[in-house]
């Protein structure tokens, strides 16, 4: 069964002097755990200069044909950012943007972050938010006003799994992806009692940060089989990205 992986990253990180530092990283734990694609954020993007960060995947991107990216947006430099985002998915390897709340230190309900998700949902462009706190509960008011925008709730947010279960139960336009270093129990299962069908559930690693075992171990831990697990781990991105032609391991 192929694997699509929707939250890695490439490249060295500032506060590790060793995890991430070459492409190679991300395609040994690839192999490693059979997973065929990645979708990446650049590491320098996502910590601190989101432009020059973007332009070093996109160097990596041409010539790893199993890593797709994530273009960083920065909602305290939008109009920098807009430009930027434009320019890459126009080229066909980066399929989506990233954001991260807490290193521009804008919160989901800040002006910034609404600025950034008109933006998206002009381009009509997923979105991986990075999700940590209540305030995920915020999404579904948030995104009636951004009705062709689709958010990935990065970490399922995190701390916030149960806040995060409730609003894309309330919004179909939320997908759920549960990465992180705690191993709290049943957050899959938890989120599908609470309304969110498997169709909006993804598989995700954060990778290089975490070792995917983790997450691979969270699916285990659902209890998915058959066409759900298939859905999960790669027929859900898949659709999403418009990856389909990778199903079957091709991408490999």
């Amino acid at each position: 069964m192929p694997i699509i992986d929707v939250h890695g990253h490439w490249g060295p990180w500032p506060y590790f002097r060793s995890s991430g530092l070459l492409g190679e990283t991300n395609i040994d734990l690839m192999d490693r755990y059979g997973i065929d694609v990645q979708i990446v954020s650049g590491a320098e993007a996502v910590t601190y200069d989101a432009v020059a960060g973007n332009a070093a995947l996109a160097r990596v991107l041409a010539a790893q044909p199993r890593l797709y990216g994530y273009a960083v947006v920065n909602p305290n430099r939008i109009e920098a950012s807009a430009a930027d985002l434009r320019h890459h998915l126009a080229g066909g390897r980066f399929v989506g943007a990233k954001i991260h709340t807490h290193y521009p230190g804008r919160a989901i309900g800040s002006r910034e972050m609404r600025e950034a998700f008109a933006l998206l949902n002009d381009l009509e462009v997923p979105l991986l938010l990075h999700t940590w706190d209540p305030d995920v509960a915020r999404l579904p008011a948030l995104l009636a006003d951004f009705p062709r925008l689709r958010v990935i709730v990065g970490h399922a947010g995190g701390d916030a799994w149960r806040e995060a279960a409730h609003a894309a139960a309330e919004c179909d336009r939320l997908y759920l992806e549960h990465c992180r270093t705690a191993a709290d129990a049943e957050r899959i299962t938890y989120a599908r009692e609470a309304g969110v069908g498997v169709e909006r559930l993804l598989f995700g690693t954060d990778a290089t940060l975490v070792d995917p075992s983790v997450s691979l171990g969270v699916v285990r831990d659902a209890g998915l089989r058959g066409a759900e697990l298939e859905r999960v781990l790669w027929g859900n991105a898949a659709e999403l990205f418009g990856l389909g032609e990778l199903g079957g391991g091709a991408g490999r």
